[in-house]
């Protein structure tokens, strides 16, 4: 998976000690083909707007394929909400009938709840980005990981109003087995990408469109952000590329978990 390093400086130095969340012990808990890789059932639509309950456990391998099937696809919208872009992005979905994965970084969730039940309401599943975006969490303790992992679920959670992120990406595909087996043990499934649309380096609508259409064949979980920047290409690259899925013969769903 491609690092998204420069230019993520936005952020800021979040330090999750700071935040002063006890952490929780962590229990033990690749894209395989999409085809037959669903593995069972896989949750309803609703299943992430239910607060509340045991955690179970889940699979630490990364997932990629799709609870749709062969022709499914996955559209994962990653580093908000962001008070201009997240609206703009839910508008576009709706009006294509699309659900999607919100991969939330925790501060910026914490700054904007009233984002965050927009997304839950409307059918989208909500996703740990960890607390601040920190590319590089592979190469730190594993003790900063947990912390990263946990306050962000813990801030995701709170801001939603009860609704736990179901899906754990780290930032720039920086997992680590630690940081997998965590977030498993919390049933937030390891989530992958492999379709980069590269919006989050401004390439033109029309490029990032093409990216899409040419990489499809890579694998069914594509790669958007809300935040980090103007996002007006991804908004109209989104107006785009829904339809052509759908004149395909693509159905959007959620990753496995």
């Amino acid at each position: 998976m491609a690092r998204h390093g420069g230019g993520r400086g936005w952020y800021g130095k979040v330090v999750g000690a700071a935040l002063g969340v006890t952490m929780l012990a962590t229990g033990a808990s690749v894209w395989t083909a999409q085809a037959g890789a669903t593995g069972g059932s896989a949750p309803n639509a609703s299943a992430s707007a239910a607060p509340g309950g045991d955690v179970e456990p889940v699979a630490a391998g990364i997932a990629h394929a799709s609870d749709k099937g062969a022709r499914g696809v996955n559209i994962t919208i990653d580093d908000g909400p962001d008070p201009v872009w997240t609206p703009e992005v839910l508008d576009v979905l709706r009006e294509y009938g699309v659900k999607a994965t919100f991969c939330m970084v925790g501060t910026q969730a914490q700054a904007h709840p009233d984002l965050v039940k927009k997304v839950v309401a409307a059918g989208h599943r909500l996703c740990d980005h960890s607390v601040s975006h920190d590319t590089t969490m592979d190469k730190k303790s594993e003790a900063y990981q947990s912390r990263q992992i946990l306050d962000a679920e813990r801030m995701i959670t709170k801001a939603s109003g009860g609704v736990r992120p179901m899906y754990y990406r780290a930032p720039g595909g920086a997992f680590t087995p630690y940081s997998r087996k965590l977030a498993a043990s919390r049933g937030m499934r390891p989530l992958g990408w492999n379709v980069d649309s590269k919006d989050f380096e401004r390439p033109g609508t029309d490029a990032m469109v093409a990216t899409v259409e040419r990489e499809l064949s890579n694998g069914p979980t594509i790669l958007f952000h809300d935040a980090g920047g103007e996002r007006s290409q991804t908004v109209e690259a989104l107006r785009r590329i829904l339809p052509w899925l759908k004149e395909q013969g693509y159905s959007c769903g959620f990753p496995v978990r």
